[in-house]
């Protein structure tokens, strides 16, 4: 009894403790000219309780003691204040963002000037990207503009739509212009790390200089240039690992588990036209191999003679061993994703700027080295770029300027039109390797279980067909005469280009 009241005692003191901890933290919130701020956040710092003001700016919370209060308004520039009774918060105009002075289809001006509809991202917000592809840099960064990879090639330029769709049967892509100066080539050829900022114009008002060819919108690209007086050296060096950021949907891999499915589904429609369950069991072990009526095409387990692979129980005959062999071939089922996928992904980035301003002279010269191995085999993006820009003033009515820029590029890609890429087409490597069963060979091997190789040193792939097997094994019923790992390695493209671009003028 007394260890009762002794805990129950305790118990009340540390409740106690805990209320006397807590206390209601009240005030007022106004702007500059004393006038209430209706909806300003105040949120108690270290924890998760929050509330707003009311319609006269007044609020009231439970905060401990001795702490501090984050007080919050879009538009104002937030305020932390220690908590107490009847506490005022003032909060002032953030001026900041609308006294950026921003890139323009006719010069620069203040975001608090311009009045057309247009969106900028400066360097520190690509550096934040790893990207490859300046387009690439737009997604979820620019209201309004719709960012889409076909096929996620490494250092593929993005469908960039700023306005939707405006034409069926003429362009929909944007004017890109590079310093001033429109700009044709391959935007995969531009070093996004070169980029001081981009600017996205997207109301005719805005893109008035550029008549008819604005009409899809524009994005101004500007290189950066010296900024300092003492010469700047950087070197930064980006070595990563790529691999799919959403996991694969939870499937069959047992090839044991998936035949038994499928020998389920056969047996069921045996019994569906009457047969007993011991004809239904014959009926389904003489189908599966086949591709009839449910079959999946292939005999991939090895049973002693005279002895079914499916029980009466419906379960894989214990004595069954995977993999079947005749006089000439092996048939081995592959993990179709782990092989049609690159393991290493490597992902490697270099580079190196040399950049400062005098009285008279700016100048930033560069140098970056990218590769881009890819997440699917036979693909990847290296890319070799430099560039020089200074600008001189010769006296002070002319000015001198250069800026030249010199690129490099492998593109390695194992499709030759997008439409390979379409969801359901036979050459999309990720919707086959994702929906193929885990029974079925990707490569041909000989009675050995060796993977085969072809007169010129191929290596060969199994197509589902059965064409050039025996007729006892090798018609896939999915994808058949199909494998897009082989497209992989025998349509194989690789795209180089050297990119030579400049402009010379004086102002």
């Amino acid at each position: 009894m007394l260890k009762r009241l002794t805990m129950l005692s305790a118990g009340l003191f540390l409740m106690t403790g805990v209320a006397l901890a807590q206390s209601t933290v009240s005030g007022t919130v106004v702007d500059n000219n004393g006038d209430p701020v209706v909806g300003a956040a105040v949120r108690v710092d270290g924890t998760k309780t929050g509330t707003v003001t009311d319609v006269n700016g007044h609020f009231s919370i439970a905060a401990p003691a001795n702490s501090k209060l984050t007080v919050s308004y879009l538009g104002m520039k937030e305020q932390t204040v220690k908590a107490g009774q009847n506490i005022k918060v003032t909060l002032s105009d953030d001026q900041h963002n609308l006294d950026e002075v921003m890139v323009v289809a006719y010069g620069k001006q203040k975001k608090s000037s311009f009045t057309g509809s247009a969106a900028e991202i400066k360097a520190d917000k690509l550096a934040d990207r790893q990207v490859a592809n300046l387009t690439q840099a737009l997604s979820g960064e620019v209201a309004g503009v719709q960012v889409t990879v076909p096929s996620g090639k490494p250092g593929e330029t993005a469908s960039v739509r700023i306005r939707g769709i405006g034409s069926f049967s003429s362009s929909n892509a944007p004017l890109y212009v590079v310093d001033g100066v429109p700009y044709d080539g391959d935007i995969s050829a531009i070093n996004p790390n070169d980029i001081a900022s981009l600017t996205v114009l997207k109301d005719a008002a805005a893109n008035a200089l550029y008549g008819a060819r604005g009409a899809n919108g524009v994005i101004l690209v500007t290189t950066k240039s010296g900024q300092t007086g003492e010469a700047q050296v950087t070197f930064d060096a980006k070595i990563g690992h790529e691999s799919r950021a959403v996991s694969n949907y939870d499937v069959i891999k047992s090839p044991a588990t998936y035949m038994e499915k499928a020998y389920e589904a056969i047996y069921n429609s045996g019994i569906g036209q009457g047969l007993t369950a011991e004809q239904a069991n014959k009926y389904a072990n003489q189908i599966l191999p086949t591709s009839e009526d449910g079959g999946v095409g292939y005999t991939i387990f090895t049973v002693p003679d005279g002895e079914s692979l499916i029980g009466m129980d419906g379960k894989i005959n214990p004595k069954a061993t995977l993999g079947y062999k005749d006089s000439n071939y092996t048939y081995l089922p592959d993990n179709w994703y782990d092989e049609v996928y690159n393991k290493s992904n490597v992902r490697q980035e270099y580079n190196a700027t040399v950049s400062g301003k005098g009285e008279k002279i700016s100048y930033f010269t560069s140098a970056g080295y990218l590769n881009d191995e890819g997440v699917v085999k036979n693909s990847g993006f290296e890319r070799f770029t430099t560039r020089s820009k200074v600008d001189y003033q010769v006296k002070p009515w002319l000015k001198l300027t250069s800026n030249v820029a010199y690129t490099h590029y492998n593109s390695n890609y194992s499709v030759t039109d997008k439409d390979d890429w379409n969801s359901t087409s036979s050459g999309n490597i990720f919707y086959v390797a994702n929906f193929m069963a885990p029974i079925y060979p990707l490569y041909v091997r000989d009675a050995k279980g060796n993977i085969m190789k072809d007169a010129n040193g191929f290596t060969m792939y199994d197509y589902g067909d059965g064409k050039g097997l025996t007729d006892y094994a090798g018609n896939r019923t999915f994808m058949s005469g199909s494998n897009p790992a082989s497209s992989g390695q025998l349509d194989k493209n690789k795209y180089s280009a050297d990119v030579l671009s400049g402009r010379w003028g004086a102002e």
